[in-house]
């Protein structure tokens, strides 16, 4: 059957879809700088972050939806927002009036691949310490997006993540995972239109949420290069510089080692009995047990241990009995 042409473009475009994004994406679970491994895919999923900005005409509220390790797919769709499903960092923005004028929102990316792939994140990775020795951790620059701004040009985006090493913490802490925008989301975006005549005191809980995240918010503008980029941090021990070099020496490594040996000797007396089995249907034309070499000895098996069986048994029984001369 003739595949028509516009059907096998579609089909080696999604063949080619992993290659190209493993050759131009961020692999998050191999990350190798300086001879340092790290392995940030514990991060992985879908993760959400709140921003508030407030000016004398407008409550800008931004929602930010991440996955370092993937494609958002359908979390890039948040009601008649749409970001694009090849996007790993995409902004969701909701503008409030303050004088009470219909609201506006839009969807922008900031980091992922073009549609079907092309493009580039250009990951850019350097270890803290390069640039603060006190700082263990790494620092993140990713590009691929665009933003449109205040005049209506359109600009390039990207996000610069700071891992920063925290022994005590997953990087999961207290982190929104729902790719939907929910109830709670939808009331404080109520709340800071001024709806209900708050004074923005209850913010307070939010801002103490906020310091207690693991992932955390640090600004969103334009940078030195004309582009726009998201400053995001994230605490969390997968960022340590040691960290994979403590698990390598945890029990799971030597039952790593005695699982090789048994493999290991399992396949040479598999060998043993094949190449044996082979020598003696050759030379001698044996059959059943014979092919084995040692067959009578293996055939005596059972028999040898049980010989040996009694022989323990019996030795056991008589060092219990008493010695010396017994009365006449």
């Amino acid at each position: 059957m003739r595949i028509p042409t516009g059907l096998s473009s579609i089909l080696l475009s999604s063949a080619l879809m992993p290659s190209l994004s493993a050759a131009s994406g961020f692999d998050c679970a191999h990350i190798n700088v300086d001879n340092f491994k790290y392995d940030l895919s514990p991060l992985a999923g879908v993760h959400s972050l709140y921003n508030v900005e407030k000016t004398e005409e407008y409550v800008v509220n931004t929602t930010y939806v991440l996955n370092i390790c993937n494609i958002l797919k359908g979390a890039s769709i948040r009601g008649h927002l749409k970001c694009g499903t090849s996007k790993n960092i995409c902004g969701f923005q909701y503008k409030y009036p303050v004088d009470g004028s219909e609201e506006t929102s839009r969807a922008f990316p900031i980091v992922g691949l073009d549609h079907l792939g092309h493009g580039s994140k250009d990951p850019e990775i350097t270890r803290l310490k390069k640039l603060d020795a006190d700082e263990e951790g790494l620092l993140v620059k990713l590009s691929g997006g665009n933003y449109v701004d205040e005049e209506g040009k359109k600009k390039d985006a990207g996000a610069v993540l700071e891992f920063q090493c925290d022994p005590d913490r997953t990087g999961l802490e207290g982190l929104q995972t729902t790719d939907e925008p929910n109830e709670e989301e939808r009331s404080r975006r109520r709340r800071e239109e001024g709806g209900d005549g708050s004074d923005g005191k209850e913010q307070l809980p939010d801002e103490e949420k906020g310091r207690s995240q693991s992932l955390q918010f640090k600004s969103f503008g334009k940078a030195d290069d004309d582009s726009y980029v998201l400053k995001l941090n994230w605490r969390t021990r997968y960022a340590c510089d040691h960290y994979l070099e403590g698990k390598k020496g945890d029990s799971s490594s030597h039952w790593g080692f005695f699982t090789w040996l048994i493999i290991i000797l399992f396949l040479c007396i598999a060998a043993y009995l094949i190449f044996g089995s082979w020598l003696n249907y050759n030379r001698y034309g044996a059959r059943g047990w014979d092919l084995l070499p040692h067959g009578d000895t293996i055939r005596d098996i059972p028999y040898i241990f049980q010989d040996w069986l009694r022989r323990v048994v019996n030795t056991l029984q008589g060092s219990g009995s008493r010695g010396g001369y017994s009365a006449v």
